[in-house]
């Protein structure tokens, strides 16, 4: 039975939230940037310490990753018949693609190697957008016969030769992870040096001493933001909505199964996942979203939608 997408509709948004909680006792390890340290900050209604357990940019990263399976060097099962661009070396051996890539598409192993199979391609495309405004649904459309994932993740286009630079699609599908009322777990420890504890520390020996900062906190929560008005602004037809949506709930659902193990000292669990807008809506559960996407890509794909290589192959020469 297809999923119930109904109450979704003239909504602009579809908003999660995930309640997690450290997998064994209570300590987690956020997300550090570098002059900075740790996120923290104080909560706008100043109830206490909030901290960014994963910015933004980082769950982006996350929600693609579980979408690809690295033994196969494939698309996930149900996946599998989506549109990716990969890259190979001199060899032949797997190098990256548009899915594992931080600028997806923009990536130098795609744009910037001797091979221009796909700057050839775009330029081919979006031609007619070196003057003038930028015709986001045309962008919309080479993204889903390239790069369908790039329609929820967005990219940036920054090469002068496509359009001057300007094409670029915002984040259709969002998330972050915060903690409430958060506070700092001072601990530490010694690497110890058995034969040498008296040696030279810059040259890796002697006994190191280290102070090390984890957290603990009254609630931390995940956040996911599907932007539906952009997702229908594509002008991609129904069909592509609905696979669209169906590919971001399944990111979601597979991510706080299988994701949420964010780094040696902060391996996290769901306990609760709300629907906070629109209430009405039901979050089908990973299973039934993995039924209904092979339905999903096959019918698309049908079409004619997708480029006539599903998974288009560059070679990255420097």
């Amino acid at each position: 039975m297809p999923l119930n997408f109904a109450p979704l509709n003239n909504e602009p948004r579809l908003l999660l939230e995930a309640e997690l909680k450290p997998v064994q006792g209570d300590r987690f390890q956020p997300t550090g940037f570098p002059n900075l340290g740790h996120a923290r900050y104080t909560s706008p209604d100043g109830g206490g310490t909030m901290i960014l357990v994963e910015s933004a940019q980082s769950m982006a990263n996350r929600l693609e990753a579980v979408c690809w399976d690295e033994i196969s060097d494939d698309w996930v099962e149900p996946l599998r018949g989506l549109p990716i661009v990969k890259v190979i070396d001199e060899k032949g051996t797997p190098l990256t693609n548009s899915l594992l890539e931080a600028h997806r598409l923009n990536s130098p192993y795609i744009l910037e190697g001797k091979d221009k199979t796909v700057v050839n391609l775009l330029k081919s495309r979006l031609a007619a957008m070196d003057e003038g405004r930028v015709d986001l649904r045309e962008l919309a459309k080479a993204l889903l016969e390239f790069d369908t994932n790039a329609l929820l993740h967005g990219v940036f286009l920054a090469k002068k030769e496509l359009a001057g630079g300007r094409l670029r699609l915002p984040r259709s599908l969002s998330a972050f992870i915060e903690a409430d009322n958060a506070q700092v777990a001072t601990s530490g420890g010694v690497k110890n040096d058995s034969v040498n504890p008296q040696g030279n520390t810059a040259r890796g020996f002697g006994n190191v001493p280290f102070s090390r900062d984890e957290w603990v906190a009254e609630c931390v929560v995940a956040y996911f933001n599907l932007d539906l008005r952009q997702v229908r602004a594509f002008g991609l037809g129904e069909e592509v909505e609905r696979l669209l949506v169906t590919l971001a709930l399944f990111k979601v659902q597979r991510l706080l199964r299988e994701g949420l193990r964010l780094r040696t000292a902060c391996d996290l669990d769901v306990t609760k996942l709300t629907v906070t807008r629109p209430e009405a809506f039901d979050m089908p559960s990973l299973a039934e979203l993995e039924n209904e996407l092979p339905t999903l890509i096959e019918a698309v794909g049908s079409k004619g939608l997708f480029g006539s290589q599903r998974a288009l192959t560059v070679e990255y020469r420097k």
